[in-house]
C-alpha cells in the first residue's frame, strides 16, 4: 500500500501539531522553573542578610561584654581605693572627732556656768532694786 502525499502531509502536519503543543508546554516549564528559581535566589538572599544581621548582633554583644567587664574591672579597683582612702581619712581625723566632741561638752558645761551666773545676778539685781528703790525715793523725797 502506498501513502500518499496528502496522507504524509496530514502525518506531518500532525506531528508539527504534537510538537508545537510539546514546544508550548517547554516553554511553559521553562517560565515556572525560572520564577522558581528567582524565589529561590531571592528566599537565599533574605537568608543570608539575616545571618549577616544575626553575625553583627552576636559581634556586637561579645563587644558589650568585653567592654562591661573591663568597666567592671575599673569600677571595682575605684571602689576599693576609694573605700581604702575613707579608711585612711576616717582614721586621721577621728583624734579630732573625739577633741571636738571634748570640746563641745565644755562648752555646754561653760554656756550652763554663764546660764546660772546670769540667772544668779539677775536675781540679785532684782533683790537689790527693791532696796534702790526705797533709797532713791527716801533720797528725792519722794512718797
Amino acid at each position: 500500500m502506498t501513502t500518499s502525499n496528502d496522507d504524509i502531509l496530514r502525518a506531518l502536519g500532525r506531528v508539527e501539531g504534537r510538537l508545537t503543543g510539546i514546544e508550548d508546554s517547554v516553554s511553559h516549564l521553562r517560565d515556572e522553573l525560572s520564577d522558581e528559581k528567582d524565589n529561590a535566589h531571592e528566599s537565599r538572599a533574605v537568608i543570608h542578610r539575616r545571618l549577616d544581621e544575626q553575625a553583627r548582633q552576636i559581634h556586637l554583644l561579645d563587644m558589650t561584654v568585653t567592654v562591661s567587664s573591663n568597666v567592671d574591672g575599673q569600677i571595682r579597683e575605684e571602689i576599693k581605693t576609694l573605700k581604702d582612702t575613707v579608711e585612711k581619712n576616717h582614721e586621721a581625723v577621728a583624734p579630732t572627732l573625739e577633741e571636738w566632741k571634748k570640746m563641745k561638752t565644755l562648752g555646754y558645761g561653760i554656756s550652763g556656768l554663764i546660764a546660772f551666773a546670769g540667772l544668779t545676778i539677775g536675781g540679785i539685781i532684782a533683790y537689790a532694786s527693791d532696796g534702790a528703790v526705797a533709797a532713791l525715793r527716801h533720797w528725792l523725797k519722794i512718797n
